[in-house]
């Protein structure tokens, strides 16, 4: 154990046996179970809401969440005389999420819809609301130009800004097209109640951040229980944004498969139907190019002496998948061009 670890972890009432590295974070064997230690960047005014999250949460029967665990003193974030604050957590025994495994991305998109319901409660202490979306697509929009701009005053251009130019107009056509479909929605009814109504998001449900528990599947091919850990970047605002984003990640991953993105939706509807305004909501996220913006907004904020074969592949599946989105939001969305 490095003198840093045993300098945080002396300031909370615990035992520890071991400590093991894990992705950013100490995974730490103590008396009261599995924890996990990370050090934290987030503003501290949010921290008392994300533990009255946790307990509101407990309180009604969702007991698999990384709660924070208070030091000796109270304090929800421990400190080292350098200024470094780190949080601990409660953790569990278990893996991430399989991708490859749809019966597991069905029961991780069902959990996320038992959260949202349960995520309708206002907390005593202030919660952040989310940007709204029009705002957001019009950033995003003036990034993407500015990119453009920037690439056109390069010589000679190397393969991968040669490959944004020559698909920007096509890929740009996507995202005015999401503003105007966005104009023409009833979205800032549904972000203005949801916001007032005090809806929660979990922020970042992706399958890094949700935990099969009790090992592989079981005689019955189903997966074990489900934790759902960081929900350091909730707000408040539209519920189904992680809905779509859990989505927009898994189909990357699969092509833009029509079935299994089907399923995923079925599989949270079931339990939380889905609202006209909510599905429009999701077809509005669907269409914008948001990876080929993640990509461009990279790309801008790098060393672009240098620009790696991983840059230039993500930059051609996320072309290329564009055509496979189009098919997706015609099959499942109705949405024709």
């Amino acid at each position: 154990m490095q003198e840093y670890e045993l300098n945080v972890l002396e300031q909370y009432d615990i035992e520890v046996s071991g400590t093991r590295k894990t992705r950013g974070a100490v995974l730490c064997d103590t008396d009261r179970g599995l924890m996990l230690l990370k050090e934290v960047k987030v503003s501290k005014k949010r921290i008392p809401a994300l533990h009255e999250l946790h307990e509101y949460l407990r309180s009604q029967g969702c007991t698999q969440t990384d709660g924070i665990v208070l030091t000796r003193e109270g304090e929800y974030l421990s400190s080292l005389e350098d200024g470094s604050q780190y949080l601990l957590k409660c953790w569990f025994q278990g893996r991430e999420c399989d991708i490859k495994k749809p019966a597991e991305l069905l029961a991780a998109s069902g959990h996320l819809a038992k959260l949202h319901v349960l995520m309708q409660h206002e907390l005593v202490n202030s919660v952040t609301s989310g940007e709204h979306l029009g705002e957001e697509y019009l950033r995003h929009n003036r990034e993407l130009k500015k990119v453009r701009k920037f690439m056109r005053g390069i010589s000679p251009k190397g393969e991968f800004e040669s490959a944004f130019l020559k698909y920007f107009d096509q890929m740009y056509w996507w995202a005015d097209t999401a503003i105007h479909e966005l104009e023409q929605s009833d979205y800032e009814e549904l972000y203005n109640q949801s916001v007032e109504a005090c809806c929660m998001t979990h922020g970042e449900y992706n399958y890094h951040n949700i935990l099969v528990l009790q090992g592989d599947y079981n005689y019955r091919k189903e997966p074990g229980q489900i934790a759902v850990t960081n929900f350091e970047k909730f707000k408040r605002d539209v519920q189904v944004e992680d809905l779509y984003y859990f989505l927009r990640k898994v189909m990357e991953k699969h092509g833009w498969k029509a079935r299994l993105g089907d399923n995923m939706l079925n599989a949270y509807s079931a339990i939380r139907p889905l609202t006209k305004e909510e599905t429009e909501y999701l077809r509005l996220r669907l269409i914008y190019p948001e990876k080929f913006w993640k990509i461009a907004n990279s790309y801008y904020h790098s060393n672009k002496a240098w620009i790696s074969v991983k840059s230039i592949e993500k930059l051609e599946v996320a072309i290329r998948q564009t055509e496979e989105k189009k098919r997706f939001l015609e099959e499942i969305f109705a949405f024709h061009l």
